[in-house]
């Protein structure tokens, strides 16, 4: 009973984990990343389709993405679509190709993102926390059944707050990584 409380928080943490990877890799850091891409979605035909699902797209250099529609037809609503994205990005097309140029950060822009990085970090740290209050009152409500002694939930909540502390320092890593990584020239 206690295991599966322990397997399913390390579950649940494991997943917030997951989401703040996938969340951090939108963030621009002067540097071409098709993951910039990934959350930009086209009007194809009255069905919205992801973008890497109608064309190809590529790191030819460090600061260059370039986006080859399949169907070249719809070359404006890609342009369009990655306009009203986000990013702050600009395309331009020659009729066949989009290339979308990365700028180089100013460190004001750097700090701004170094910001925004923590303050997603800070909220998923929350989540884990609540991850933890949720399994905290599984284990209170097994020792107020008299399921298990109050010496084993006490355990258990020691065991809980443990894989919190793992959690919330594999976040702090992925911060610094992030941190660094927006912060290299």
């Amino acid at each position: 009973m206690i295991e599966e409380i322990y397997e399913e928080t390390k579950d649940r943490m494991g997943k917030s984990i997951s989401a703040l990877e996938n969340e951090l890799k939108r963030v621009r850091t002067g540097r071409a990343s098709l993951s910039l891409l990934d959350g930009i979605r086209v009007d194809y035909y009255g069905t919205v389709t992801p973008l890497n699902q109608m064309a190809s797209l590529s790191v030819p250099e460090s600061r260059l993405i370039t986006i080859q529609p399949w169907d070249v037809s719809v070359i404006k609503d890609i342009e369009k679509a990655v306009l009203k994205s986000d990013l702050g990005l600009t395309p331009s097309n020659d009729g066949k190709i989009i290339r979308i140029s990365i700028p180089a950060l100013t460190e004001q822009r750097r700090k701004e993102l170094v910001k925004i990085v923590n303050k997603t970090c800070e909220d998923y740290k929350i989540a884990v926390r609540n991850i933890r209050r949720d399994s905290n009152e599984l284990l209170k409500g097994l020792k107020k059944d008299g399921d298990v002694s109050e010496d084993d939930a006490f355990k258990a909540q020691d065991q809980v707050q443990k894989i919190t502390d793992e959690y919330v320092k594999r976040i702090d890593e992925i911060y610094k990584e992030k941190e660094k990584e927006i912060l290299e020239f």
